[in-house]
């Protein structure tokens, strides 16, 4: 018997007791992804490819690290120091921290830019926006664990938020009636296994959801409505192998750029790891400046923009919120911004300088100058989506064609 048809005789074997081959086909193998997809559409893999980094240098990372007040900085400084390679595997994560924002930012933008969110594609936008918040929750607890002075102020300022909201939740969420060594073992605990299982299974749905009513695309048009004899879509082809060669050439040049970064400039200037948290925390010292990690900044900024502690709370998590209603806001005639007119552009425009710069003065000192350009940003952060329903039907739109262009 040839090794082919031992093959065969395998695959069947496994078939008729797992759906192995339904479940490549259905999602890779004969699974039709527009062909003109652009590097836009390569964000989503490298989320996924930087999520398993995370998970694998995580588990590494824990076989050395000790989760108490006494132990945590020590064993980061071991870890460092003295394990075989453990410089690289905590930098790989630092950096990985950082990378995942960077391309789940580019995601969410790729998705603003081609309606990504629109009907029928809702619930794709609503489980990436959980996987969003998820994921701000996992780097926020594992941003604690090292036990340096930024880590242990920067937990302190933001639980401190949830106290203006109610002081019996800041108690529940520090476990004690300061940050102490309870605060960093639930962390942990979170970091390591709740959190990294609820963003799998949210990964996991995310992708069901998408593959259920298909991938947008540049243009904007649903491959599904024209197809061949065979059910094909005349304008797709099958993820495997193209866009998975495509995907690993994307991986490639991904990495390049990470290792880098790893290698070469892992603290980036103090944006990816921030001086003061080479310092074991120090309760009776605070950092003369204190600020959370660049991708928290845009919403610490709008924080801090509202007088109010409370009002800034809820100023902050409403900037989060209002992007779960996205797919409810946009009232434009068509999904991509290629047949959108200037008026759209200009808006989108003038948003991301807004982000841009409600992200740089969070990581600023405030004063009263810098305060008022936060209010501006942050009035022009509410005002592209709340005025949304009314914007996004402004204008003269381009004619969309019948069939994908390349």
């Amino acid at each position: 018997m040839s090794s082919e048809e031992n093959k065969n005789q395998v695959m069947e074997w496994i078939d008729a007791r797992f759906p192995l081959t339904a479940t490549w086909n259905k999602h890779i193998g004969k699974y039709y992804t527009p062909k003109n997809f652009n590097l836009w559409y390569l964000m989503g893999v490298l989320s996924l490819f930087v999520l398993v980094n995370q998970i694998l240098t995580g588990i590494w990372l824990t076989m050395n690290f000790d989760p108490t007040s006494a132990g945590a900085f020590d064993s980061v400084e071991y870890i460092m120091r003295d394990v075989d390679w453990g410089w690289l595997l905590r930098y790989m994560h630092s950096t990985g921290a950082s990378a995942f924002f960077i391309v789940v930012y580019l995601h969410m933008f790729r998705g603003l830019m081609y309606g990504s969110y629109r009907k029928p594609r809702e619930l794709v936008w609503i489980f990436g926006m959980i996987i969003f918040v998820l994921l701000m929750a996992e780097a926020f607890m594992g941003y604690l664990l090292p036990w340096g002075q930024m880590s242990y102020w920067g937990a302190q300022v933001i639980i401190n938020l949830f106290g203006a909201i109610s002081e019996s939740l800041g108690v529940w969420i520090r476990g004690d009636y300061v940050i102490s060594g309870v605060t960093l073992t639930r962390f942990f605990a979170l970091h390591v296994v709740a959190v990294p299982l609820a963003l799998i299974i949210m990964v996991f749905l995310h992708i069901v959801a998408l593959h259920q009513v298909g991938s947008m695309n540049p243009d904007g048009i649903e491959i599904k409505k024209v197809k061949d004899e065979n059910g094909i879509p005349k304008d797709g082809i099958p993820f495997h192998p193209y866009f998975t060669v495509k995907d690993i050439n994307g991986i490639v040049g991904f990495l390049i750029i990470f290792t880098a970064i790893i290698f070469f400039a892992p603290e980036m200037g103090g944006y990816f790891l921030e001086p003061p948290n080479f310092l074991p925390a120090n309760p009776l010292k605070t950092p003369e400046h204190i600020a959370p990690v660049w991708y928290f900044t845009p919403f610490y900024s709008i924080l801090r923009a509202i007088p109010d502690q409370l009002f800034g709370v809820i100023g902050m998590g409403g900037a989060i919120v209002v992007l779960f209603l996205l797919p409810w806001l946009d009232r434009s005639p068509v999904k991509s911004i290629r047949y959108k007119d200037w008026i759209y552009k200009t808006i989108l425009a003038v948003f991301l300088i807004a982000f841009f710069g409600l992200g740089y003065l969070g990581t600023q000192k405030p004063t009263p100058t810098l305060t008022m350009l936060s209010r501006i940003f942050a009035t022009i952060y509410f005002l592209f989506f709340l005025l949304m329903p009314f914007w996004s039907k402004l204008g003269k739109t381009k004619p969309v064609p019948e069939r994908v262009t390349h």
